[in-house]
């Protein structure tokens, strides 16, 4: 063997281990943490002027998160209520229907959570699960699901009707960077809890599910309710873009807040209770 022959074995090799271990690697231009910090706290403000003005002129907000597995629909939504109040911002992630459900009118376990006035709801995946997951893994006939999709538009103009602003998020996310997120969630023991048997049976119907995604786009992308795709490649940034789109869809004003000033008090000197209780163990 020459050395030239050598040298171009081991590529070879190489490449031939890549391909039955695919590496997928992260995205590359990662926000920095300390920019996305930074940006994020500016944004949490302007989210809690938003919640003041809702509660104020008694708005009906409802946003839909919608997206595959691992798109990072959970990590925006925690981004934006993290420091918003839970009595204003609610977020709905419905289990399974039940068998009584099942023979509901399909909206029905979905209004039951519509916001009333001076509200936020937030759906981590809503009634679009029988265009996407339904329709993919066969939880329902092609007839429902077409059927659905000639409901969706109509039931959400009532929505808008009733003075709901309805805002639809559709998190967008590449093969590649999935496949290295349910990787994680395997690896890591804190996200073990994110897998399920349905996204492992998920993650091998690619092309089902962006064909089921590309009808839902064309059947319910409304004037009266749009979708608005947001790409989730980069958690920090897809993060920052949609809070900082909703702000831009509801107009709303900074509100004056009352001047609070702490006065003095009186504090006695026994501030530990006399009553004999148990402390947890100080262990860190």
């Amino acid at each position: 063997m020459t050395t030239k022959t050598k040298r171009a074995t081991k590529p070879a090799k190489r490449a031939a281990k890549a391909r039955n271990k695919p590496a997928v690697p992260a995205n590359p231009e990662t926000l920095k943490r300390k920019v996305y910090e930074s940006e994020l706290e500016c944004l949490h403000v302007e989210l809690v002027k938003l919640q003041r003005w809702v509660v104020h002129k008694g708005l009906k907000v409802c946003i839909v998160f919608e997206g595959r597995d691992g798109a990072g629909k959970g990590g925006v939504i925690k981004a934006i209520t993290e420091r918003v109040s839970p009595r204003v911002f609610r977020v709905v992630a419905l289990p399974a229907p039940t068998e009584r459900e099942k023979t509901q009118l399909y909206f029905q376990r979905y209004i039951k959570h519509f916001p009333a006035a001076g509200e936020i709801v937030i759906f981590d995946r809503s009634w679009y699960n029988r265009a996407g997951i339904e329709r993919v893994m066969k939880f329902c006939t092609e007839s429902e699901a077409e059927h659905f999709l000639t409901q969706a538009p109509l039931m959400e103009r009532a929505m808008v009707d009733s003075g709901i602003i309805l805002l639809k998020y559709w998190l967008e996310v590449s093969p590649q960077e999935q496949q290295r997120r349910l990787e994680d969630r395997v690896d890591d023991g804190r996200k073990t809890w994110k897998l399920s048997p349905m996204d492992i049976k998920s993650y091998h119907r690619w092309d089902a599910y962006t064909r089921a995604r590309d009808e839902m786009f064309s059947a319910s992308d409304a004037p009266w309710a749009p979708w608005f795709v947001a790409r989730s490649e980069d958690k920090r940034r897809v993060r920052l873009n949609v809070i900082s789109h909703l702000l831009h869809q509801i107009p709303y004003k900074d509100l004056p807040l009352p001047k609070v000033k702490l006065g003095k008090r009186r504090v006695g000197k026994n501030t530990e209770t006399i009553h004999p209780v148990t402390y947890i163990p100080e262990r860190y």
